[in-house]
């Protein structure tokens, strides 16, 4: 399926090892809870997923200091970028989510798909091109191709269209990007980066005001990267996982993937909106 740590106020040395204790069971109950999904988990091929999100979003992290504080991070803006896309708490955060939604899910209808021949080539086929994409020209040349399959309405864009249509991809990945701006600029609030404070209804109102920018750019991505990712699928097969998307199953690991990568964004976004704000405090953004 296609999809994107705070100090509290200190306290007394009894009360610092009850948190500690309680840390540490709450880590145990999750470590137990997430053995349910770690099948399903790993037939969708997420930890290879959730790496290249983690290069992505480094990145992304180093983009940010051109565009909000240039010249002023250096060394310790990326290090701090590399602590907050920890590769072992992305995977945590997204196993606990997964393991939560599918509780009361039966596994096995997924497994049966995605554990067979034609579901690990769908898997391997979507890994292999998320992660060519995080090559500029290869994000450059996939962006070009969809372009030419729309000018000569090419038919296998109609496939293409029905199974981001039957996930509905385009719109949960809105959604999701937006969430995750909402969580960036509230970390920068929290951290002191605008000038004055800002609001929640001024947060949510810069959010919304860049919907329509996110969803051209969340559909041009999205479908190239899909036509990349497929092209070596035949029609048959793109239509089966169509067919699957649309089953009861389906459903059910679609929202949980959506859910699960929704959290971890969110708090990866809000971490490095208060670290960024860290280094632009006291300057308009």
């Amino acid at each position: 399926m296609v999809q994107q740590a705070y100090l509290a106020p200190g306290g007394n040395g009894r009360v610092l090892l009850l948190l500690a204790l309680l840390a540490f069971v709450t880590l145990q109950a999750a470590a137990q809870a997430a053995v349910r999904a770690e099948p399903v988990y790993r037939a969708l091929g997420l930890p290879e997923i959730i790496a290249i999100m983690r290069q992505e979003g480094i990145d992304y992290g180093l983009e940010l200091e051109a565009e909000l504080f240039p010249g002023r991070g250096g060394p310790r803006w990326a290090a701090l970028v590399e602590t907050i896309y920890d590769l072992d708490r992305m995977e945590r955060t997204v196993l606990g989510r997964l393991d939560a939604e599918l509780e009361t899910a039966d596994l096995e209808p997924l497994l049966g798909f995605f554990g067979s021949d034609r579901g690990q080539r769908i898997v391997q086929l979507e890994v292999s091109a998320r992660r060519a994409m995080l090559d500029q020209g290869v994000d450059d040349a996939s962006r070009e191709a969809l372009g030419r399959l729309i000018e000569a309405q090419d038919p296998r864009l109609d496939l293409i269209r029905a199974f981001a249509d039957a996930n509905a991809l385009v719109e949960n990945n809105v959604v999701g990007a937006m969430n995750s701006n909402y969580a960036f600029y509230t970390g920068l609030a929290a951290g002191g980066a605008f000038p004055g404070e800002m609001t929640e209804e001024q947060i949510l109102t810069d959010v919304w005001s860049q919907e329509q920018a996110i969803r051209d750019d969340t559909e041009e991505w999205l479908y190239s990267y899909l036509v990349m990712a497929y092209r070596p699928l035949s029609d048959d097969d793109i239509k089966a996982y169509t067919a699957f998307s649309q089953t009861e199953p389906g459903a059910v690991i679609n929202r949980a993937l959506f859910a699960a990568f929704d959290e971890m964004f969110g708090a990866l976004s809000l971490a490095l909106g208060r670290a960024a704000a860290g280094f632009i405090a006291g300057e308009e953004l």
